[in-house]
């Protein structure tokens, strides 16, 4: 499973709300269980972030990293999901993620943003543009959701 992850989860495992499942998380990345799907995009987020957090994403193994990058495409479909009120200009970052995710074939994006990613209305948003405009749905779901469906044997 290629798990595209957010900041939000690289900073959850210093949160004592959202630690135990992004670490749990940072776990299957490690043990090649998942693999992190990591954009440049976090990468630059990361950059204002206290030192302990950018460096945990150092702990997993490159091999275990899938690599992916902003372009013209993820721009444009970004800029959709703001031009059809899925998001505001505010939330621009959020939706290059959501973008990065769909056009990079996540299995799933993690996320601890419930405000605007992790948000079933939201969700509900991207996928219609998605569907209209070509790409596959993308599943949106936060660190212990994905952990969950594991640990029931679902998935």
């Amino acid at each position: 499973m290629v798990v595209y992850v957010d900041t939000s989860v690289i900073g959850g495992c210093f949160d004592e709300e959202f630690e135990e499942w992004s670490i749990l998380l940072f776990q299957e990345f490690l043990y090649g269980k998942k693999v992190m799907m990591l954009s440049d995009l976090t990468l630059q987020e990361l950059e204002l972030a206290k030192f302990k957090v950018r460096e945990k994403v150092k702990e997993i193994p490159q091999n275990q990293i899938s690599n992916i990058f902003v372009n013209d495409e993820v721009i444009h479909l970004a800029e959709k999901y703001i031009e059809e009120g899925a998001l505001t200009i505010k939330s621009y970052n959020d939706a290059l993620h959501i973008a990065l995710a769909t056009l990079n074939n996540a299995d799933v994006l993690s996320s601890w943003n419930f405000k605007h990613i992790v948000n079933l209305d939201r969700i509900k948003l991207y996928n219609s543009i998605n569907l209209r405009l070509g790409f596959k749905i993308i599943e949106i779901r936060s660190p212990r959701e994905i952990l969950k469906i594991v640990k029931d044997g679902n998935n």
